[in-house]
């Protein structure tokens, strides 16, 4: 049984107020908040365990070293990876996908090369390939949802020609919550023989991943969206596309030796960790790893999928309401507009002052917005300790924006 009241005394933030209103946090897909497991997994470990990893041979370096890297373990559990030596530690999605983009991608393409994207991507998976669109001549090919935000698999598949080289897809857009079937774009893209990287950024937050379900070649996540600390990431890169990677940062630890004439490369996945690392940030992310399994990702699944249907029934009673986006399936994640002159801005204002936090503008996703007609939206995306009493205070502020600005 999933206790939400229980998992809400987790999280210290949620009982505070704002603008003298109780806090209904409804930003998680910008950011989650922390549960009080994880700060305090970061306090200690500042507290009594700190030390540089991977060089010392003294208690406190040996104890961080091992503490770091079980996280390795942590997050393969997590995604149902085969091998923790296929996981490679980042500061996040952003840092993952640049480093497909500039140690897979940029050595093995040249003009005329193609890659696919969906129109649905967070600019980090749009601005490392428009890099290689600049600076080598490979060609962006995009595929556009339908009206309703979701994403037909077959019109990926489509768009791989003879040139593509790499299909980079979301699994769960950030602005609508459509969830794509990333499974079903990478076994079609396999038999074309076309690699697919995944952006779990979203994805991974609200429903299950199976690395070996879903067949992809990459796999991003990023730890401040899945409850841990900002800084800290993750990317799950298949063993022969390793092989196929130059280092992408030149430093420490993703050495052998150094001379004044050469250099010797440490094997993977350390030949693409350069310097030292958010220890304490990568330590934390595991224990919110451990977190959500604990509780469960079927159901968090679940519970976010009830609140999803409630969202939605509540927003049909409200005529003057636009939501972009309303695929079947999709995660608890809304982007809306007003009727008439309210700006995204106006409306996250006055929600604000009512203790409701949203995201306005256009959510580093403007080729989706520019699909929408829109030039930006107010976004509300629920988490794993929203309930259906804040969707009703959602609800009674968006009335009052409407009496405001009718």
């Amino acid at each position: 049984m999933y206790d939400v009241e229980k998992v809400r005394a987790d999280f210290p933030i949620l009982s505070r107020e704002v603008n003298g209103k109780p806090l209904v946090y409804l930003d998680n897909g910008a950011s989650a908040q922390k549960p009080r497991v994880v700060i305090d997994a970061m306090t200690h470990a500042y507290e009594h365990e700190y030390a540089n990893v991977h060089r010392g041979l003294h208690y406190l370096s040996n104890l961080a070293t091992d503490k770091y890297e079980a996280v390795r373990g942590i997050v393969a559990r997590f995604l149902h990876a085969p091998d923790p030596e296929e996981i490679v530690f980042t500061t996040g999605t952003t840092e993952g996908i640049n480093l497909v983009s500039y140690a897979w991608a940029a050595p093995r393409m040249q003009a005329g090369d193609e890659i696919v994207l969906s129109v649905l991507e967070h600019h980090a998976n749009i601005v490392p390939w428009h890099f290689l669109r600049e600076r080598q001549g490979v060609v962006l090919k995009w595929v556009e949802p339908e009206l309703d935000g979701s994403l037909d698999p077959q019109k990926v598949l489509d768009a791989i020609g003879p040139k593509t080289k790499l299909v980079a897809v979301t699994q769960m857009s950030n602005v609508t919550g459509t969830l794509v079937d990333v499974a079903a774009i990478c076994r079609g893209a396999k038999e074309k023989g076309v690699p697919v990287l995944v952006d779990g950024s979203q994805g991974a937050v609200h429903r299950p991943v199976s690395i070996p379900e879903i067949g992809c070649d990459f796999y991003a996540i990023t730890g401040h969206k899945l409850y841990g600390p900002s800084g800290s990431g993750a990317i799950w890169i298949a063993k022969e596309r390793m092989k196929e990677m130059r280092p992408f940062l030149g430093g420490g630890d993703m050495i052998r030796d150094v001379y004044r004439d050469t250099v010797t490369y440490n094997d993977p996945p350390m030949k693409f960790e350069a310097g030292t690392p958010g220890i304490v940030q990568q330590i934390g992310m595991g224990v919110a790893l451990e977190y959500l399994m604990g509780l469960g990702m079927e159901n968090i699944a679940s519970h976010e999928a009830k609140l999803a249907a409630y969202a939605t029934t509540r927003f049909k009673g409200l005529n003057w309401l636009n939501i972009q986006g309303d695929a079947p399936g999709k995660g608890a994640i809304f982007s809306m507009t007003l009727e008439g002159a309210a700006h995204a801005h106006d409306i996250s204002t006055v929600l604000d002052k009512k203790g409701v936090a949203v995201r306005a503008g256009t959510h580093c996703a403007m080729p989706l917005l520019d699909f929408f007609g829109a030039t930006a939206t107010c976004r509300a995306s629920f988490g794993l300790y929203n309930t259906k009493a804040e969707v009703d205070k959602l609800i009674e502020a968006l009335e009052l924006c409407h009496e405001l600005f009718a």
